[in-house]
């Protein structure tokens, strides 16, 4: 059976029309949910177990145990394992034991990678899986080989740009809750750079910006694996100092401090992203972004509207020295309208609904 579907844009408060499924929802093994540090993957998990029970569905997430997803949760793993990210062993252990818990769920969400392997040779219950990394030439043959049995999930329509062809059931972006975010005025005298220390999202670039511009900047982000620090100690290190502080991992509550205070995001990645939650948790918080016109940077920044897709690190400093053309409350009001829980929820659901009608 194909599962090509129709494209769903992000429409405001779309909800589904057919309520009360139960939805098993696998998380990663890598992080709870929500983390407590670094962990996008899990943070829409989260969203989207929080949208879902709000709409009216039954949810049971497995996760690890130290999870704390205010809903129904399963796990094996007691603690979650950031340090052994990627291998084999702890996540197959997770997943044949997820699926045991989950089994009696009208659909799975499974967002693992082994996963949705597994459940297109022997789930007995239908099984979505979301896309959440850039489609990579071993990613596309992965999910090439599953798609006719496990309908795919894009989170944005550049991601599809590396494959026009693979046969997804939809496209759909994350959201948060913009309630759980406290609006900040921006008045820190700083502009913010939140993410992984790696060459290609660009804290190098950021510092270049921010020092033309001749504003603070304050990084934060993850740097636990050797190329992590490889690319901090010989691009970053050195840069450190006459208003370039870097914070380290920051928690989540520490985290919106920080956003709230800045007054804009620089976002300056130069690859396909396939999306980048930070942009939403920033003008969550009413923080402008400035970015690159780069992956999935053009579907979430208005450019004008809440920040500005910028050409090079020159034309990111002048922007930033005209932040405050940008309406820090329109930044909030775009995100609770175009990148909404319940639009994010309401889209999941109604391509479970669809999912299910064609497995009947």
């Amino acid at each position: 059976m194909g599962w090509l579907l129709a494209h769903h844009p992000s429409v405001p408060g779309r909800v589904c029309s057919n309520p009360g499924v139960n939805i098993g929802i696998i998380a990663p093994p890598w992080a709870p949910v929500p983390p407590d540090l670094y962990g996008g993957i899990e943070q829409a998990v989260d969203c989207l177990c929080r949208g879902l029970v709000a709409a009216g569905h039954e949810v049971l997430l497995y996760a690890t145990g130290d999870s704390t997803c205010p809903v129904p949760t399963k796990w094996l793993l007691e603690k979650s394992e950031g340090n052994r990210i990627g291998f084999t062993v702890p996540e197959l252990r997770h997943v044949l034991a997820a699926y045991e818990a989950v089994g009696h769920c009208d659909i799975i969400h499974d967002h693992t990678m082994v996963g949705p392997v597994y459940a297109s040779a022997l789930s007995s219950v239908p099984v979505v899986t979301t896309i959440h990394g850039p489609l990579n030439v071993e990613l596309i043959d992965l999910y090439r080989r599953i798609a006719d049995r496990v309908p795919l999930i894009a989170i944005s329509h550049v991601q599809l740009h590396a494959d026009p062809g693979l046969p997804v059931a939809g496209v759909i972006h994350h959201g948060v809750d913009v309630a759980d975010f406290p609006a900040g005025d921006g008045k820190g005298g700083y502009c913010m750079y939140l993410g992984r220390m790696v060459a290609e999202k660009g804290a190098h670039r950021a510092i270049m910006a921010a020092r033309e511009a001749g504003v603070t900047i304050l990084l934060a982000g993850k740097m636990r694996e050797p190329w992590e620090t490889a690319y901090f100690e010989s691009q970053i290190a050195p840069l450190l100092g006459d208003g370039v502080e870097y914070l380290g991992e920051v928690p989540y509550a520490e985290k919106l401090r920080l956003l709230g205070s800045a007054m804009a995001t620089l976002f300056p990645i130069r690859w396909a992203e396939p999306f980048g939650l930070v942009m939403l948790e920033s003008l969550a918080c009413g923080t402008p972004v400035l970015a690159f016109p780069e992956g999935a940077a053009p579907e979430v920044v208005a450019d004008g509207r809440t920040g500005w897709l910028c050409s090079d690190e020159s034309d990111m400093a002048a922007r930033l020295l005209q932040i405050d053309k940008i309406d820090r409350a329109e930044c909030r009001a775009d995100v609770g309208v175009r990148f909404s829980t319940e639009r994010m929820a309401g889209e999941h659901a109604e391509l479970y609904t669809r999912v299910l009608s064609q497995t009947q």
